[in-house]
């Protein structure tokens, strides 16, 4: 009975930890292109079980707060307001491709990609 009780917690603690999948906590760096060239865009996750917090920084220098952030079953998702031009929110999803990827899709208020997805590299 016990050998048995001990399989089954084992069982779902391996479970929870495939659910949770991996922490995407830290520094992460990508490329954007778009028609006035190319930029640089460096990410800075928090993670808490499932809650996503951080900052995107580009071109404007200034961190900008992640905004409704989750992370879940290999999927990121956070929502970013760019102040510039009257505001605009910006919701960003996204598949987290083991410990050191995360291929990343942005749309506009609309719902239109602004382009290719961004593939973030984890920085050391």
């Amino acid at each position: 009975m016990q050998v048995r009780f001990v399989r089954l917690l084992i069982s779902a603690a391996l479970l929870a930890a495939s659910a949770w999948g991996a922490d995407v906590t830290g520094t992460w760096k990508g490329e954007i292109s778009g028609p006035n060239g190319s930029f640089a865009l460096t990410y800075s996750f928090k993670q808490d079980g499932t809650k996503l917090t951080g900052t995107v920084t580009g071109p404007q220098g200034d961190p900008l707060q992640l905004e409704d952030g989750k992370v879940e079953s290999g999927k990121i998702h956070f929502v970013v307001n760019v102040p510039m031009n009257g505001g605009m929110k910006i919701a960003n999803e996204g598949e987290i491709k083991g410990d050191e990827e995360i291929s990343l899709v942005a749309k506009n208020d609309q719902g239109e990609d602004f382009g290719p997805a961004i593939t973030l590299k984890k920085q050391k």
